[in-house]
């Protein structure tokens, strides 16, 4: 009897056991009087670290973006519980989004370009439509050049949120790692980073996807919502 696939956790779910629950522990704990910054840190980093754990075992793949998920999370472990400067901590919630933005950029490259994977995709967009309508006007040439222009405008996104996670990080963690004080400025910066970054971004994204939307209405005449698979 083959076991049917278990549903995806809701977003909120997703959200509250990888940055509210770490912050709150983060924020809360680190004082002498209760688990110390180091086991503090090491608790709230359990969660989200098992999280991922839990989710790449159950999918029985590997998710790309949840391995950069995981390698950041061990980095900011490894600054907090190595004591190094702040200024690192800044470098690596810089570095993980502005290497996402290079991958993007540099697949345009390769015969696998990752707009094609984040946005272009059949599992988002009936692409076998698309493109029957597009060899049928004899547009392809013209489609595939807005497709990269979209992938420069998402490398963008990418590296909008590389700037402001550095410029956010510089700003509110002042104190030595591995401090109380450290301690509580990570989980602030995790809170903060959603509605500052992660929103806008998500936005840009959108605006992306809208883009490609406005070019196959162009250039097929169909709809973006007559191409989305939701709408099948």
């Amino acid at each position: 009897m083959t076991t049917p696939p278990r549903k995806p956790a809701s977003p909120l779910t997703e959200v509250l056991i990888a940055v509210i629950v770490p912050s709150i522990i983060l924020m809360q704990l680190s004082g002498p009087e209760d688990l110390g910054p180091v086991n503090a840190l090491l608790l709230a980093l359990a969660f989200p670290l098992g999280w991922g754990a839990r989710d790449l075992w159950l999918q029985r793949r590997l998710n790309p973006f949840a391995v950069l998920g995981l390698v950041s999370i061990g980095l900011t472990g490894g600054i907090g519980l190595l004591e190094l400067d702040a200024f690192w901590l800044a470098v690596k919630e810089a570095a993980i989004p502005g290497l996402i933005g290079l991958a993007v950029i540099g697949s345009t490259w390769t015969r696998y370009p990752l707009i094609r994977t984040v946005l272009y995709h059949p599992r988002l967009i009936d692409v076998d439509r698309v493109q029957a309508q597009l060899l049928l006007r004899g547009a392809q040439s013209e489609f595939e050049a807005r497709l990269q222009r979209a992938t420069w405008m998402l490398g963008a996104t990418f590296f909008f949120s590389a700037t402001m996670n550095f410029i956010l990080a510089r700003w509110i963690v002042v104190s030595p790692a591995g401090s109380t004080a450290f301690n509580e400025e990570l989980g602030r910066l995790t809170l903060l980073s959603y509605p500052m970054i992660a929103i806008p971004a998500t936005l840009m994204m959108l605006l992306v996807l809208y883009y490609i939307g406005r070019a196959i209405h162009q250039l097929t005449g169909l709809k973006l919502s007559e191409c989305l698979q939701t709408a099948q």
